[in-house]
């Protein structure tokens, strides 16, 4: 008997890396999904942040059928394709002068970014610096180098050794941080400007501009991993605008191909120059299909009157849930920006999320005691008020 006969089979065929609900999806409406029985969910989870524009979205569809209209689905990055060229240069014009590197998901934009710091100090002369700054409560993804730089130890340990070097700060800790970036070794620092699995918590503006500083001051290059908080999600185009600086690397994915793989990474011009031919890869990243996708999807995210209405449901989410903080004892903190948002609770938020799941809503934790919300940024804002009257219900 072999590994693929039948009898031997596992009655579940996906990998068990994922804790999953019975509920079986069939199907998505705008920020809608719907189960096999017909139930709809309103889904404040937006994929992990991935679908900005709800399900089935409009744009994301007739994106796609041009896409596949030129026959043009991948050719790898051995050849130039449009799509992704006029990608690379609005990305580039959305933010700050830049060259773009693509690839397939905001792990692999750590894994990236990290590399091209490195080349970059190697390429400055000088001893080569490697080390990587990073912070207390931060997620970056689960590869060697990107794991090797998030703060979780369930995530860590069953994978140690991982990649050498990184060194761990407490947000808000300008003293302690200085310590640790050291001129002579330093390659990078990398932080999300809000920290999602990491307790939906906000770097203060304050924080960030100082790190850009320390990082100007000794010659370290500044990574911020936009990956779930960037494109729009906080009611600007990238988070790091809040403080007013730019980063040397910005590293963006989860909704930047309306629900197709794509991740990217946008290397400022002296970073850009250290690199060479065959410094790194990726087979099918910024493949033209993803990248009609996104074109699409990025002007729509940057328009200023979509950005505009997203910080108008952001006020209106935000006072529903400092509301609920007011009335029940078991909010802590309404944490978070934009509409990304995070509720400390008292107890465990996996019950939490459990029952608003079986109240018809779905959020996500973020840690032992915070409950996430996710929404669409273009949900209604009744839909909204709804979420926040079925939170009420699920904290009792």
């Amino acid at each position: 008997m072999n590994g693929t006969d039948a009898a031997v089979r596992p009655a579940e065929p996906l990998l068990g890396v994922y804790l999953k609900p019975d509920t079986l999806f069939v199907a998505g409406e705008g920020p809608w999904l719907i189960a096999e029985d017909g139930r709809r969910y309103l889904d404040f989870t937006s994929g992990l942040g991935v679908n900005a524009l709800g399900h089935g979205a409009g744009t994301v569809r007739g994106a796609v059928m041009e896409a596949l209209d030129t026959g043009l689905v991948h050719a790898s990055n051995l050849f130039r394709t449009e799509p992704a060229e006029r990608l690379a240069d609005e990305l580039a014009a959305a933010a700050f002068p830049s060259r773009v590197f693509f690839c397939n998901s905001g792990a692999e934009a750590g894994e990236a970014a990290l590399k091209l710091a490195r080349r970059w100090a190697r390429a400055a002369g000088g001893a080569p610096k490697h080390r990587v700054v990073a912070f207390r409560g931060s997620f970056h993804g689960r590869l060697f180098g990107t794991l090797a730089a998030t703060d979780r130890a369930a995530y860590r340990e069953p994978f140690e050794p991982l990649m050498p070097g990184v060194d761990f700060a407490e947000l808000e800790d300008a003293r302690g941080l200085a310590e640790l970036v050291r001129e002579d070794q330093t390659a990078a620092v990398i932080v999300e400007p809000i920290q999602g699995e990491g307790g939906v918590r906000t770097v203060s503006f304050e924080f960030l501009a100082r790190l850009r500083e320390l990082c100007d001051e000794r010659g370290v290059q500044l990574i911020m991993d936009e990956v779930q908080c960037g494109l729009g999600r906080t009611g600007r185009l990238f988070a790091h605008e809040h403080a007013g600086i730019r980063p040397d690397l910005l590293m963006v994915a989860k909704p930047l191909a309306g629900g197709l793989p794509m991740g990217a990474v946008l290397a400022a011009p002296h970073v850009a120059d250290a690199i060479r031919p065959g410094d790194h890869g990726s087979t099918f990243g910024g493949g033209p299909l993803v990248a009609h996708v996104a074109r699409a999807v990025l002007r729509t995210l940057s328009a200023p009157e979509f950005l505009t209405a997203v910080r108008r449901r952001a006020e209106r989410l935000d006072g529903r849930l400092r509301g609920l903080q007011a009335r029940c004892p078991a909010v802590r903190e309404v944490r978070g920006l934009g509409l990304m948002r995070g509720l400390r609770v008292e107890g465990e938020a996996a019950a939490v999320v459990e029952r608003a799941r079986e109240r018809g809503l779905l959020v996500l934790g973020a840690g032992p005691d915070v409950v996430r919300l996710l929404p669409p940024l273009n949900t209604p804002d009744e839909l909204l008020d709804q979420a926040a009257r079925v939170l009420a219900a699920a904290l009792g």
